[in-house]
C-alpha cells in the first residue's frame, strides 16, 4: 500500500470541514445516502471478500489468534449483516435538531435542549472491518464526520468498504472527508492524530487493552474508553439451573471472542455440586478450557487450579474461570475486584437477590436470567452500536446513534432581560 504523502494533519482538517457538511443533512437525505450504501456494500460483497482474504492470510501467516481471525473474517453472511446494520440505522429516529423539555421560567424565558453533533470523531479499533461500515454509518446518521483508523491486519478489507463508501457520498455530491478510513498503518500515524484536538473532538479507542491504554495516556482529546470484557456469570442458590446452563453454554461459546462472551462463572456454594456436574458435561462438546478454584477443580478432569490473573482474564476463546463462592456477598465482593464495568449476570429466582444484585452492580450492563451475549447495541434497541464504553462520561455501555450526539441549550423569549 503506497501511503507516500498521506497527512493526517490535512485529512483532520477536512474531516472537519465535512462535518460541517453533514451536519446541515436533514434526516430524509441522511437516509437516502445510508439505503445507498447498504445496497452498494451488498452488491459489492465478492470484491470486498476478496480484499478480505487477503487480510486472512496475511493474518494466518503472522500468527495472529483464532479470535483475532473471527473478528477479522468477513464472509457472505457477515456482509449481508453489515448491510441489515445499516438499514437499522436508516429506520432509528433521529436525534438531531428536535427541541425538547421546554419549560417556562419565573423571568418568563423558555427553556429547551436540542440534540447536535458532536463534530469530527476519531474511531481506532482493531480486526474488526465491519466496525468501518456501521461506524460511518452511525456518525453520518448522528450528523457526525469520522476518521477511521483500522488496524494494519484489515487494511484491504477496509479500503475496500471504503471505496465503497465513497463512491456512495459522490453521489449525492457529499465530501468523501465526511468519512476517512486511514490509508497508513503506522503506529506513528495515532500518535500525530492524538494531538489534533483543533479540529476533532473525541476518540473512541476499540480494540485490546494496550491500543486502549496508548490512546487514553496520549490523547489531547476526550476519550471514551472501551476497556476489556471481564464477564461474570452468577448462579445464585435459588437459580433455575436449567436456565443457568442455558445461559452458561450461550454466554461461553457462541462466541467466545466478542467482547461480551463470558469470562468467568461463580458458583454459590449450596448449588455447586449440582451446576458443576452438569457444567462439565455441557462445556466438553465445545472444549473449553477451565481454570478452575480448589473448591471446583474436581469436577474438571482436564482442568488447571486458577490464579489471580485468570480471574482477571479476558481470554475470548473456548476458555472460562470458575470459582465457588460461599454466598452472594462473597460473589458480589469477586466481581467488584476484578469487573471490567462491561457486562454481569445473574441467575435467581429471588426477585429481591436480584434487586440487590441490580444495585450493588454498577458495570455497564447488568442483566438478571438472561446471557451476557445480550449486552449489544442492536439487540438492546440501540440499533448498531460504535462501541461499548466503559468509561462514566459522558456515555456508559454500548455506544449507539443518542450517544453520538450532546445537548445545547435553547432559549425562547420575548423580550425578556434580566434584573
Amino acid at each position: 500500500m503506497n501511503t507516500e504523502g498521506f497527512d493526517i494533519k490535512r485529512l483532520a482538517k477536512k474531516a472537519k470541514v465535512g462535518a460541517t457538511q453533514a451536519a446541515q443533512l436533514d434526516t430524509e437525505n441522511k437516509n437516502r445516502i445510508l439505503r445507498a450504501m447498504a445496497d452498494n456494500l451488498l452488491a459489492a460483497q465478492d470484491h470486498i471478500i476478496f480484499e478480505n482474504s487477503k487480510d486472512i492470510a496475511k493474518g494466518e501467516a503472522k500468527g495472529l489468534s483464532a479470535a483475532m481471525l473471527d473478528r477479522l473474517l468477513l464472509t457472505p453472511e457477515r456482509v449481508k449483516g453489515i448491510r441489515d446494520a445499516i438499514i437499522d440505522i436508516v429506520n432509528l429516529p433521529d436525534p438531531i435538531g428536535n427541541v425538547t423539555g421546554r419549560a417556562k421560567r419565573p423571568s418568563g424565558i423558555e427553556v429547551g435542549k436540542m440534540r447536535i453533533p458532536l463534530g469530527v470523531i476519531a474511531m481506532i479499533y482493531e480486526a474488526r472491518p465491519n466496525v468501518t461500515a456501521e461506524a460511518a454509518a452511525l456518525c453520518l446518521k448522528a450528523g457526525n464526520g469520522v476518521i477511521l483508523r483500522g488496524g494494519s491486519e484489515a487494511l484491504h478489507s477496509n479500503l475496500a468498504i471504503a471505496e465503497i463508501l465513497h463512491k456512495t457520498l459522490q453521489q449525492f455530491d457529499i465530501q468523501s472527508e465526511v468519512i476517512s478510513v486511514v490509508p497508513d498503518p503506522d503506529r506513528k500515524v495515532i500518535e500525530t492524530m492524538l494531538t489534533l484536538n483543533q479540529d476533532i473532538d473525541l476518540v473512541i479507542p476499540r480494540g485490546g487493552e494496550n491500543l486502549i491504554r496508548f490512546v487514553t495516556d496520549n490523547s489531547r482529546i476526550p476519550v471514551i474508553q472501551h476497556f476489556k470484557g471481564v464477564c461474570h456469570l452468577y448462579v445464585d442458590k435459588e437459580a433455575d439451573l436449567d436456565k443457568a446452563l442455558a445461559i452458561l453454554v450461550n454466554g461461553k461459546t457462541q462466541r467466545p471472542s466478542a467482547c461480551n462472551a463470558l469470562e468467568t462463572l461463580l458458583v454459590h456454594a449450596d448449588v455447586a455440586n449440582e451446576l458443576l456436574t452438569k457444567a462439565e458435561l455441557a462445556l466438553t462438546p465445545f472444549a473449553v478450557k477451565v481454570h478452575a478454584c480448589k473448591n471446583s477443580l474436581e469436577y474438571f478432569p482436564n482442568g488447571q487450579l486458577a490464579t489471580d490473573a485468570d480471574y482477571d482474564a479476558e481470554y475470548l476463546t473456548q476458555e472460562i474461570a470458575i470459582r465457588v463462592v460461599d454466598d452472594f456477598e462473597h460473589a458480589i465482593a469477586h466481581i467488584r475486584q476484578y469487573t471490567s464495568d462491561h457486562t454481569e449476570v445473574i441467575v435467581t429466582e429471588n426477585q429481591q437477590t436480584a434487586n440487590d444484585f441490580i444495585r450493588k452492580i454498577n458495570s455497564s450492563v447488568v442483566m438478571v436470567n438472561a446471557s451476557s451475549r445480550f449486552s449489544d447495541g442492536g439487540e438492546l434497541g440501540l440499533g448498531s452500536e460504535i462501541g461499548i464504553s466503559t468509561s462514566k462520561l459522558h456515555a456508559y455501555g454500548p455506544m449507539g446513534l443518542e450517544a453520538l450526539t450532546t445537548e445545547k441549550f435553547v432559549v425562547y423569549g420575548q423580550g425578556e432581560v434580566r434584573v
